[in-house]
């Protein structure tokens, strides 16, 4: 039997998703299964980019646009405009991101080589001397000196500066693309919007059966090539996020087409937090079965099925006359971590990932930019409490390491098979033991490698342990201080408190491991006094050194988190869904009514700016309202009619005194 495993577009451009690898690695290395199956992988993501961003793939979309109106996008009309310098520029410009042509960073730098389109805008307007047209997304608010790019990059950095003006370049052609040829599309998601929290199937199915875009063809020709390269039996594919799932029906509906026997199988998390009530359905006139939570063992139970069709699946749902069911077998149980095995690129084109460097934002370069290995500490939390979170869902609640040793048996043979020594570990929280144990073992073995991943700011992170974890080779940790606010924080049951983070963020810093510090606004009851305040204190722990790096996110209540299960102990109301008459999709964003009725949008942008600022050393000294524009703020930039802060001025400098 043949299995193909697939990545659909869109995820990361310059690292393999790991799903794959981890399954094509434990299949292979089952003893049971040897000589009665072939297992391959792909990553239909990066081959859709790599035929899009190419020249035969800008001159269909040249062609798809024609001649545009004069109200088309400033994106189209650019393009439009400079078509012939995108087509002679596009192929090399690849292979620069690539890490194929690093010469080519003089020429780009040189600022006479790319056509410079809106993306570039604030640089364009930083070099007029207005340093505050940027936004805080364009990453450029109050550069100084006449070279808008200095600050970021000093006098050398000639390839950096370059990879960031080429991410610029790519990412006005994937506004040309979204604009003006298929809205769906983005360069880390496809057709998103169909698939979030969508309650009916039918949207997706409109789409899939529509009029098909050039992005849409490009991908029915990839799929059509893996099929004819291949030939599997099985094709399974991993949609990770709802913007993997579009992709994901489209290839299957392609290889249905060619090879109707094949049986395609759907998992990933989007199918374990959005799909887990499914009821219509319409997906199964796509793909053949659905797996929920860990997939190695409802793999092993689909082979063993499709070999015999009177074996039972696991966790799966299949379609039978016409209604969904959830078919699972209770004798059957999860493959322990340490049996899971070492995950394998093999098969995968690990020399034609791009790397892209579009924010000047120092944990982003760290996830665009690079080859990173992925691995796992341990499955699941060791804390599982946390209010936001699906803490009752497997991937979450059950808790289990991986013994270091093994681990770091898993590190060698990767770096062996790839030839790099750089990891993400891709844990929700990486336990303190755990990191110490591997740290340990890394430095006893002699193995040197260079890593990252997500923590708790929690007090077992001591000095001593991130001077440990910095030798054995962790240059970041990122982790969550959400809301900045101790009541905030004791309400969604965080375990921390703002203080204990700034000890703990500081012996990172202190030790040379740059923090990067997940933050989160609109939680229920958040008021304004509390968002100013929250500002306040990161600006203090960036100012003290504690953290360099940080990003707001808007909170959203789901339906597998103890706020979506116990919406009234977290004082919020939900919103009743709209009545449809069609089945259950998709279920996982809840709509709710805070009474507290503040207005988080209006502080949207103004977090964003200011913490772009803090970023970067600039703005520290400034009221935090200051950041703050719009009907209040009356359009100075004042924060007028906004609450002072209540924080104590030297609130993160006494806590750092204080052990």
């Amino acid at each position: 039997m043949r299995v193909l495993l697939v990545t659909p577009p869109m995820t990361q451009l310059n690292t393999p998703y790991p799903a794959t690898a981890y399954l094509t690695g434990f299949l292979r290395q089952r003893r049971e299964l040897a000589g009665e199956i072939e297992v391959d992988q792909a990553d239909a993501a990066i081959e859709l980019f790599l035929r899009l961003f190419s020249r035969s793939g800008l001159e269909r979309v040249a062609a798809a646009l024609g001649r545009p109106r004069k109200s088309a996008p400033d994106s189209v009309l650019h393009f439009a405009e400079h078509a012939d310098r995108y087509l002679e520029t596009i192929d090399p410009v690849v292979r620069f991101l690539q890490g194929r042509d690093p010469s080519l960073a003089l020429r780009i730098v040189g600022r006479a080589y790319l056509p410079e389109g809106p993306r570039f805008a604030a640089i364009h307007a930083s070099e007029a001397g207005d340093a505050h047209a940027a936004s805080a997304d364009d990453a450029l608010d109050d550069s100084p000196g006449d070279d808008p790019l200095a600050w970021a990059f000093g006098a050398l950095g000639s390839a950096d500066r370059a990879k960031h003006l080429a991410s610029l370049y790519i990412d006005d052609l994937a506004d040309v693309v979204r604009e003006g040829i298929d809205p769906e599309f983005e360069l880390a998601r496809y057709g998103e919007r169909l698939a979030a929290s969508a309650p009916s199937f039918a949207p997706l199915r409109e789409a899939l059966e529509g009029e098909p875009s050039v992005v849409d063809q490009l991908l029915d020709e990839l799929a059509a090539d893996l099929v004819a390269r291949h030939r599997p039996d099985l094709i399974g594919l991993t949609v990770p996020f709802p913007g993997n799932l579009y992709g994901a029906l489209r290839i299957a509906r392609a290889a249905k087409a060619i090879a109707p026997a094949t049986h395609v199988a759907l998992g990933g998390g989007y199918v374990n937090t959005e799909l887990r009530s499914l009821a219509d359905p319409g997906i199964f006139d796509f793909v053949d079965s659905i797996s929920l939570d860990d997939g190695e063992a409802p793999l092993l139970a689909l082979l063993a099925h499709l070999r015999d069709p009177q074996a039972p699946l696991l966790r799966t749902f299949v379609r039978r006359e016409g209604v969904v069911q959830l078919a699972t077998d209770p004798t059957r149980h999860d493959i322990p971590q340490r049996e899971t095995g070492t995950p394998t690129y093999a098969g995968l084109p690990l020399d034609r990932y791009v790397s892209l460097f579009e924010m000047l934002n120092p944990m982003h370069r760290l996830w665009s930019d690079g080859r990173w290995n992925k691995l796992t500490i341990a499955h699941g939390c060791y804390w599982k409490q946390c209010a936001f979170c699906d803490v009752s869902l497997d991937y979450i609640a059950r808790y289990e390491r991986t013994p270091a040793d093994r681990l770091v048996d898993r590190i060698e043979a990767l770096v062996a098979e790839t030839g790099q020594s750089g990891f993400h570990f891709v844990d929700e929280a990486a336990p303190p033991a755990g990191l110490a144990a591997l740290a340990d073992r890394l430095v006893e073995r002699g193995v040197a490698i260079s890593w990252w991943g997500n923590i708790r700011f929690e007090k077992a992170f001591t000095s001593e342990l991130a001077e440990r974890l910095a030798r054995s080779g962790c240059v970041a940790v990122s982790g969550g201080l959400e809301v900045a606010s101790d009541r905030l924080l004791a309400l969604m049951k965080k375990g921390v408190t703002v203080e204990q983070v700034a000890r703990v963020t500081r012996a990172f810093s202190d030790a040379g491991i740059m923090v990067h510090a997940y933050l989160m606004y609109g939680f229920p009851t958040q008021t304004a006094q509390e968002t100013i305040d929250s500002l306040e204190r990161v600006r203090q722990l960036f100012a003290e050194g504690c953290i360099q790096s940080a990003f707001w996110h808007r909170f959203t209540a789901t339906a597998h988190s103890p706020i979506g299960r116990s919406p009234e102990q977290y004082g919020i109301e939900l919103v009743p869904p709209p009545p449809s008459a069609s089945p259950l999709f998709a279920r996982n964003d809840l709509a709710f009514v805070d009474p507290t009725g503040c207005d988080h949008d209006f502080y949207a942008e103004g977090l964003r700016t200011a913490l772009y600022n803090f970023m970067h050393g600039m703005g520290l000294e400034e009221d935090v309202r200051s950041w703050f524009v719009g009907e209040r703020g009356r359009g100075q930039r004042r924060g007028r009619g906004l609450p002072a802060t209540s924080v104590d001025p030297e609130l993160i400098r006494r806590a750092l005194e204080t052990e």
